[in-house]
């Protein structure tokens, strides 16, 4: 394995390289493409943080919980709070901020705040030949180039190996509750959620889970100061009545804890099956997962992101046919993964652009992603 301890030693291994490097961080997200491999876990630490300013900037291999750690000292956060794949894929290692960033990971707070991509001031990286990319600021308002640090942010390593990040944080939250109502079917449900979202009291997180113990599950967050969180509830479940009684759990019954199952997806952990990440329009939602005819469902971001878990080789794509989203396999066996992720190419315009843009940053092709 290449594990470079500075961005020199990067760009020299790069620009050394003779055939396609499979480029990693924490190692925590399974299925990496074939290639020698290539790690950033070396280039680790906080360079920045400046609270006053809300900014941390941070190279590649920083574990998230250590920038989660330091953040939490200064009453600070990632608000977009980036998902932990390890249970769900049954992987160890460390999650990365530049695996987040490469990966735009982001959780139930997406609707409310935006992506990590959102969160990008700037970044460092090195492209296929090799050589260092600079691109955005460390504070708020230098956004120079902003665009390009938003197509890297995403592009999951084919376009550079990201070596440092500038990002905007927030302040932490005093508390949180959340509205509960179990026994919605799937389509009332995302009904409740789109509604909930549409309010002015500040949803930050709207998920359903159609098979949770106890039957049909639908919560709701709410995050602020302590007196407006209690008002917010209140007025929002009067305002969703109409969808029976809800139920309002707060910070101190570990409603914590259960967002952070939601975000990495608990009901999956321990399950046998391909899992798939499909991103849809909420008012297709229910429809597309009965058309589905998977083993398991969970929806999070009021509709928006649904997880299936399905059987074992399994072409979910071609049961949905056309719809209005995009389908990934996140998880399955070696063989399964390799089959079914080469079934639905991308659309011409797509793979133009695409092609184009990495013919630009990675002409000889050993950006392996």
């Amino acid at each position: 394995m290449i594990r470079p301890g500075s961005e020199a030693e990067l760009a020299e291994a790069l620009r050394d390289a003779t055939g396609p490097l499979s480029v990693r961080g924490g190692g925590t997200r399974g299925l990496l493409p074939d290639g020698t491999p290539l790690s950033t876990s070396a280039l680790s630490g906080i360079t920045l943080h400046d609270p006053a300013a809300l900014t941390l900037v941070a190279l590649a291999g920083t574990p998230v919980e250590e920038i989660d750690a330091a953040l939490a000292k200064a009453n600070q956060r990632l608000a977009f709070e980036p998902m932990d794949h390890r249970a769900l894929l049954g992987t160890t290692g460390t999650p990365t901020i530049g695996g987040v960033v490469a990966a735009n990971v982001s959780g139930p707070r997406r609707m409310q705040v935006g992506a990590a991509r959102d969160h990008l001031l700037g970044l460092r990286f090195v492209d296929g030949e090799g050589t260092v990319v600079k691109n955005g600021g460390r504070v708020m308002k230098n956004v120079t180039g902003y665009d390009l640090a938003r197509l890297v942010a995403g592009s999951r390593g084919a376009l550079g190996v990201i070596t440092e990040v500038a990002l905007k944080v927030l302040p932490g939250t005093e508390t949180a509750a959340s509205l509960v109502i179990r026994g919605l079917d799937d389509a009332t449900a995302v009904r409740a959620m789109s509604e909930a979202l549409g309010t002015p009291f500040e949803v930050s997180g709207a998920a359903h889970d159609p098979q949770a113990q106890g039957g049909a599950r639908t919560v709701l967050r709410i995050e602020g100061f302590a007196p407006s969180v209690e008002y917010r509830c209140r007025a929002l479940a009067e305002r969703l009545a109409s969808h029976g009684a809800w139920e309002v759990e707060t910070d101190r019954e570990a409603v914590r804890v259960d967002w952070r199952g939601i975000r990495d997806v608990a009901p999956f952990h321990g399950t046998a099956g391909d899992v798939w990440r499909v991103s849809v329009r909420p008012s297709q939602a229910a429809e597309l997962v009965a058309r589905a005819g998977a083993e398991q469902a969970f929806y999070d971001w009021g509709g928006g992101l649904i997880w299936l878990r399905c059987a074992e080789g399994d072409d979910l794509r071609a049961r949905l046919g056309r719809y209005d989203g995009h389908a990934t396999l996140v998880r399955a066996a070696p063989e399964t993964h390799a089959k079914l992720h080469t079934l639905q190419p991308e659309p011409l315009a797509v793979q133009a652009l695409t092609r184009g843009l990495r013919e630009t940053f990675d002409p000889r092709g050993i950006l392996a992603a």
